[in-house]
C-alpha cells in the first residue's frame, strides 16, 4: 500500500511538485503522465527514496519513506529513464554483482539470473555489456532490478527509445510482473502502454495532480463516449443534408454524442441519400486529455 500526502519540493524557487496526493494498492501498476517539466521523474525519485521532499508525507508498505528512505531499498526496484550499466563486464557478472550486494547465496544468484534471463528472452551469449543492442541492454537493466525480488518497482520511461517489438516484450513483461504480486509505478510518454496497462493514471501539470483515477473514471471526468458515424455519398457536389460532417480518409465522417442523437444523425443520413459504412464508438483518449489539459 502507497500513501502519498502533500508531496513538495523545491529546487530554488521553482515547484518540481506542488502537493501531490494519492492512494495505491499492492500488486496494482500506476502509470504517471504529464507534459515534459511536469514533475514526473521527481515524483519517482522520492517515491524511490533518491531525493527528499521540500515537505509531505509518503508511506510505502509500512516505511516512512521521507525520514527512513534506506529501509525501503531491499523491497525497491528501480529503473532510471537511462539504463547505466557498467558496459565492462558481462551480463552474467553484472546480475551476479548486484545480486551478491544483496546478501544473496551463489546459489541463489545463478537460479534467480538465470530465470530472469529466460524470463526476459535475454540471450547474451558471453559478451560484454557494451556490445549488446540498446533493447537487449533495457532488458539487462529491468533484470538488474528485478535481482532480488522486490515487491515494489519504480520504472522511469522502461520502454523509451525501443523499437516496437521489443517495447511491447518490455510491456507485456511489465503486465505479467503485476500478475506476479508485485506493485509498479512508471511513467511514459507512450500513452497507449498506459491505458493499456495500468490500473490507476496520475496526470501532472506544473507539479500538480490535475487528474488521477482508472481509465473508465478519466474517460467520463473529460468526457463521455461519442459515435462515429462513417458513410459514402454518390455525389459530394450535390449533397444536401442539415447534418454537420467532414471529408475522412476518402469517405465522410459525422459524429453523435448519445444514442439519440445517433438514431437520428444516421436516419437523416439515409434519408439524404448516405450509404452508411460502419459506427465507431470512441472514447477520449489519454493524448486528447493531455491536450486539454494543456502545458
Amino acid at each position: 500500500m502507497i500513501t502519498a500526502r502533500a508531496l513538495v519540493k523545491h529546487y530554488g524557487d521553482f515547484p518540481a511538485l506542488d502537493g501531490v496526493t494519492f492512494d495505491l494498492d499492492d500488486a496494482q501498476i500506476l502509470g504517471v503522465i504529464g507534459h515534459n517539466g511536469a514533475g514526473k521523474t521527481t515524483l519517482l525519485k522520492i517515491m524511490a527514496g533518491l531525493i527528499t521532499p521540500t515537505s509531505g508525507d509518503l508511506v510505502i508498505d509500512g516505511v516512512d519513506v521521507v525520514r527512513r528512505p534506506f529501509d525501503l531499498k531491499q523491497n525497491l526496484g528501480y529503473l532510471p529513464e537511462e539504463s547505466r550499466l557498467y558496459e565492462t563486464m558481462t551480463t552474467d557478472a553484472y546480475l551476479s554483482f548486484f545480486g551478491e550486494i544483496y546478501g544473496m547465496s551463489k546459489a541463489a544468484i545463478r537460479t534467480r539470473r538465470d530465470d530472469l534471463l529466460a524470463s526476459l528472452t535475454l540471450e547474451p551469449e558471453g559478451k560484454k555489456i557494451a556490445e549488446l543492442s540498446k533493447g537487449m541492454k533495457r532488458k539487462v537493466a529491468i533484470a538488474r532490478s528485478l535481482m532480488h525480488d522486490p515487491g515494489l518497482l519504480i520504472y522511469d520511461e522502461p520502454t523509451s527509445g525501443l523499437d516496437p517489438m521489443t517495447s511491447r516484450s518490455v510491456l507485456d513483461y511489465i503486465k505479467g510482473l503485476r500478475e506476479g504480486g508485485k506493485t509498479v509505478i512508471f511513467s511514459a510518454h507512450n500513452l497507449f502502454q498506459v491505458e493499456e496497462a495500468c490500473d490507476l493514471v496520475l496526470i501532472l501539470r506544473r507539479g500538480r495532480v490535475v487528474a488521477k483515477g482508472t481509465m473508465p473514471e478519466l474517460r467520463e471526468a473529460f468526457g463521455s463516449i461519442t459515435y462515429q458515424i462513417f458513410f459514402r455519398i454518390p455525389d459530394p457536389a450535390t449533397f444536401a443534408t442539415s447534418v454537420g460532417y467532414s471529408a475522412y480518409d476518402g469517405r465522410y465522417l459525422a459524429e453523435a454524442r448519445s444514442i439519440d442523437e445517433l438514431n437520428r444523425t444516421t436516419a437523416a443520413l439515409a434519408a439524404d441519400g448516405a450509404a452508411i459504412e460502419r459506427i465507431e464508438s470512441h472514447y477520449p483518449t489519454l493524448e486528447e486529455m493531455l491536450l486539454r489539459i494543456g502545458r
